[in-house]
C-alpha cells in the first residue's frame, strides 16, 4: 500500500517529553513533504499552541485541532471545517465545571479563559502559548455567543475520574468528554473527533482512509487509530490504545514517529520495533 497522508498527535508522540521535536523526526517529515505526501498534524491543542512550533509553517498541509473541532490549512490559515459545543451544552457544562469547583480552560475565538488563575492554568498557559484570560459566570453568555470550540477540566487524576462518571449521568444534546492527559479531561461536541476529521481531509485531498496512516498514544487518538488504514500506537501508550493499533513504534522518547516514516513511507526497516497482534 502506497500511502498518501499521515497524521501525527503531537503531545506523547510526536513530541518529547521536555516538548521539543528532535532534528532526526524533523528531517524525516521533511523528506515525506518533499516527496508530496500530506503530514497532519492532530492534537487537542488549539491553533496557536500548534503555530508556536516553527517547523510547521514551512508544511504545504493541514493540521487538526481541538481533538477535531477544527481544521486549519498550515499554509493558508484558512479554516476548512468547525464545530463548537452547542449553546445550550456550553452553558450547562461551564455552570457544572463551577459547582464542582474545578478549574476549566475554555477555548472561544482561539483566546483561552479560565474561571481561575492558578499553577494549573500557569503550566496549561505553557502548552497552549497563550496568556489565560479570567472569566466568571457573568461572562460566560458572550463566550457562549462567541462559540466555544471546546472546555478542558483540569484537576487532580482521582477528581478527573470521578468527573468522567458524573458527566455519564447528565443528559446533554452532543457532548463527548475523554482524558486526553489523566489530569484533563476534554469536553467537546460528540459530532467531532480525529476521525471524523481524518475523513473530511480525504475528501479535501481525494484520499481513501486505506491510504492513511494515523499515530498517536492517547484515548483521544483512538478515533483516527481506529479509522486509518494503518493505525500505529506508540510504545509510550496506554495497553488500550495499543490493543487497538496495527502496529506499535518506539516510544515518543526514542524516534517512534521517525520510525514510522522510515518503514512506511520510505522502506527502511528498524528491528528494534513490533507489530501488534
Amino acid at each position: 500500500m502506497k500511502y498518501k497522508l499521515i497524521a501525527v498527535d503531537m503531545d506523547g508522540t510526536l513530541l518529547k517529553n521536555n516538548g521539543e521535536i528532535s532534528e532526526e523526526t524533523l528531517s524525516a517529515i521533511q523528506d515525506i513533504c518533499d516527496r508530496g505526501i500530506k503530514f497532519v498534524v492532530s492534537s487537542g491543542r488549539p491553533v496557536p499552541g500548534i503555530r508556536k512550533y516553527d517547523f510547521l509553517n514551512g508544511i504545504d498541509s493541514s493540521a487538526i485541532v481541538y481533538n477535531g473541532g477544527k481544521i486549519i490549512d498550515l499554509k493558508t490559515d484558512k479554516v476548512l471545517f468547525s464545530q463548537g459545543l452547542y449553546p445550550d451544552d456550553g452553558r450547562k457544562i461551564l455552570a457544572l465545571g463551577d459547582n464542582l469547583g474545578t478549574t476549566m480552560c475554555i477555548w472561544s475565538d482561539e483566546k483561552l479563559y479560565c474561571n481561575v488563575l492558578n499553577e494549573r492554568t500557569e503550566k496549561y498557559k505553557r502548552n497552549s502559548g497563550l496568556e489565560p484570560i479570567q472569566v466568571n459566570a457573568t461572562d460566560y453568555e458572550a463566550l457562549i455567543s462567541q462559540g466555544i470550540a471546546k472546555i478542558l477540566w483540569y484537576d487532580e487524576i482521582d477528581r478527573v475520574q470521578q468527573f468522567i462518571k458524573i458527566m455519564g449521568k447528565e443528559s446533554f444534546e452532543s457532548v463527548s468528554c475523554f482524558t486526553s492527559n489523566p489530569a484533563y479531561l476534554e469536553i467537546s461536541n460528540a459530532l467531532v473527533s480525529k476521525a471524523k476529521a481524518m475523513e473530511k481531509l480525504g475528501e479535501i485531498y481525494g484520499i481513501d482512509r486505506e491510504e492513511m496512516v494515523a499515530v498517536g498514544d492517547g484515548e483521544n487518538d483512538l478515533s483516527m487509530i481506529e479509522y486509518a488504514g494503518l493505525g500505529v500506537a506508540m510504545a509510550n501508550a496506554s495497553d488500550k490504545v495499543k490493543s487497538k493499533a496495527d502496529y506499535i513504534t518506539a516510544s515518543n522518547e526514542d524516534e517512534g514517529v521517525a520510525k514510522v516514516l522510515y518503514k512506511f513511507f520510505s522502506g527502511k526497516e528498524d528491528t528494534n520495533e513490533n507489530s501488534s497482534n
